[in-house]
């Protein structure tokens, strides 16, 4: 299994990126988590048992609206969490 750690900077609160990303991810199979920071970032946690989904999955968000909110996204490997189920969004 594949895992990713993603921080999103820019506008990235309050224009629906938490729910546009679940939305995504109903596409692709992955299990994962958004949620919002206290300091104005985006975090993501993300997972597959294809990488090649997973790096699709990553992609789509940046290609999709949301891309012109993002001003960097930093992404670091993660180790795979087994015990994960769906992709939701946390507060």
């Amino acid at each position: 299994m594949t895992a990713r750690h993603v921080f999103y900077t820019g506008r990235v609160q309050g224009v629906g990126f938490r729910y546009s990303t679940k939305r995504i991810a109903s596409g692709f199979d992955v299990t994962g988590w958004v949620k919002n920071l206290p300091d104005g970032r985006v975090e993501l946690f993300a997972q597959a048992f294809d990488a090649a989904e997973l790096e699709s999955f990553l992609e789509d968000i940046q290609r999709s609206s949301l891309g012109s909110h993002i001003k960097n996204r930093g992404v670091n490997v993660a180790t795979a969490d087994p015990n994960l189920r769906g992709f939701s969004i946390v507060c």
